[in-house]
């Protein structure tokens, strides 16, 4: 067996790209749009990374999508947590889960996906991130 990807429905390709390319800093290896069904796929996946992607799908034809957090939650290991949860916010992006540990945050996409980022072993606490609570739901 092995893992291929994981599917996330989108409603703005770009709010998505630039939140999973320009934010996490994902990479996209391929596209394809489909006429007669009405959608286009966008695989995504990090640099280096062989293994499973991300495909966003985006249905041409307007629906309406809720409990964006009902499949649980895409997970990624990332070399600087703080570095990276800075690079988001100073984007707008909620932390909703910030890395007061520094292991572990989560934020969420323009379509409510929830994102767990988690440190590449564990950085020393640091401030501003060890004081800040929760914010929403991650």
């Amino acid at each position: 067996m092995q893992y291929l990807h994981t599917m996330v429905r989108v409603t703005n390709v770009d709010e998505s790209l630039r939140f999973y390319c320009e934010g996490l800093g994902l990479e996209e290896v391929r596209r394809s749009e489909n006429e007669k069904g009405r959608y286009t796929l966008i695989f995504l996946r990090a640099p280096g990374d062989v293994g499973g992607e991300v495909e966003l799908t985006y249905n041409w034809d307007p629906e309406e999508y809720t409990g964006g957090r009902n499949f649980g939650h895409l997970a990624y290991r990332v070399k600087d947590i703080y570095a990276l949860c800075q690079h988001l916010s100073d984007m707008g992006v909620v932390i909703n889960r910030p890395p007061r540990d520094g292991h572990m945050a989560f934020v969420r996409s323009p379509d409510g996906i929830s994102v767990e980022l988690i440190q590449e072993g564990t950085l020393p606490q640091q401030e501003p991130w060890a004081s800040m609570p929760n914010t929403g739901k991650w």
